[in-house]
């Protein structure tokens, strides 16, 4: 499992989640925590399985007719920051003092040498995941398939170039799913400024009783949408504040967040992102009185087909600093999130590729590529979750 010192073999679950992403099939709910590294308090000790090993960085060619890049590219940490085991330090606050200067009387004195140590939070991130793959060239394939050299050359760029695709592809739904177990993970913590049911608060506000099918006719969804980014740029000004709300907290050691605007990373759902420009900016005079916060448009967080429900068997950091036992929980209605830069992440620890010799009996040539990346979680960094419901 996940949040050990060990490297964990993840490419079954990565099949599953790219087969969910490519709209092949689906299994509900994807183990998420079987992957994404959580702060916790535990601290660990271990060593490297790998540590006779020396990876060999190869430089190659790859003649790209069509690549592919990876979207969710705010999620990438540099391994320095968010490299092998990781610890991160916080620290509490704690209380103001009287100032004794205004009580003394004849024959008192005043310690100045009382100690008041900083209340420290140490959390710990532990684990990497690991995956590989490989693909074959033929040495006379010229000979049997081609009329050229050139035709030969086009053909090795189509399979480097889906060799490529992969890779980034893979990249990216694993970012994918460590976003949805964070969105899921907030959802199982249950804090309510965390989790907001935008259109209820709508409802609530206004007297309507929309429901998440009529918001969307012509007389409801403009009014609805003028005010959510009104209240989405109130949740973005909340979290700029320091407070203890929008995240968990260790209980004897609360910490006091704030996400200045420029570090929070916002996500809103590609539906709502396109129905408001068309809809309501289109319709709109003054375009820059009417908004969404800056963000990343989303295609679909979990289910190619299903674009705005996530299914996930999540964990999540417990107020004692512990983790909870992995829960299944579905997300619907996804309208957005917006979180600290440092609640999700990943990192890319190695990446190497290496070809064998030439296979004699064969004539053949395997090309070995092998992945170390990290996905991380922290429920005690801000994070809220936005649904339509």
């Amino acid at each position: 499992m996940a949040n050990e010192l060990t490297f964990e073999q993840i490419s079954v679950v990565l099949t599953d989640i790219v087969k969910a992403a490519t709209g092949q099939t689906y299994t509900s709910p994807i183990d998420t925590s079987s992957f994404v590294n959580l702060a916790q308090i535990a601290l660990k000790t271990g060593y490297d399985p790998l540590n006779t090993a020396i990876s060999q960085v190869m430089t190659r060619t790859i003649f790209s007719t069509r690549p592919y890049s990876a979207k969710f590219r705010g999620f990438e940490m540099s391994r320095e920051r968010f490299g092998n085991a990781t610890r991160k330090l916080q620290i509490s606050d704690q209380n103001w003092e009287d100032d004794n200067r205004f009580e003394l009387i004849d024959g008192q004195s005043i310690d100045q040498y009382v100690v008041k140590k900083p209340k420290v939070l140490q959390t710990n991130f532990y684990g990497s995941n690991v995956f590989s793959d490989f693909i074959t060239i033929y040495k006379d394939q010229l000979d049997c398939a081609f009329r050229s050299p050139d035709e030969l050359a086009q053909f090795f760029a189509m399979v480097m170039t889906n060799m490529s695709d992969r890779m980034e592809q893979a990249r990216e739904n694993l970012t994918r799913s460590a976003l949805a177990n964070l969105i899921c993970s907030t959802n199982l913590i249950g804090n309510t400024e965390s989790n907001v049911h935008i259109l209820t608060e709508y409802n609530n506000a206004t007297g309507e009783s929309l429901t998440p099918t009529s918001v969307y006719a012509p007389a409801n969804y403009k009014a609805f949408m003028q005010w959510a980014c009104a209240r989405i740029a109130q949740i973005s000004g909340l979290m700029s504040e320091r407070s203890l709300l929008y995240h968990q907290n260790v209980t004897g050691k609360p910490v006091m967040h704030h996400t200045p605007l420029e570090r929070q990373k916002v996500y809103i759902s590609a539906l709502q992102d396109f129905q408001f420009t068309s809809r309501v900016l289109a319709d709109s005079y003054h375009d820059n009185f009417v908004r969404l916060a800056d963000h990343e448009s989303v295609n679909f967080w979990q289910d190619i087909k299903d674009p705005n429900t996530i299914s996930c068997e999540a964990c999540y950091t417990k107020t004692d600093g512990t983790l909870a036992a992995k829960a299944s929980v579905t997300v619907e209605n996804m309208f957005g999130v917006i979180f600290d830069e440092e609640a999700a992440g990943w990192t890319e620890v190695n990446r190497w590729m290496m070809p064998t010799p030439m296979n004699a009996a064969g004539g053949y040539t395997n090309y070995h590529y092998h992945f170390t990346n990290r996905y991380f979680n922290d429920n005690l960094e801000n994070c809220c979750v936005i649904t339509l419901d």
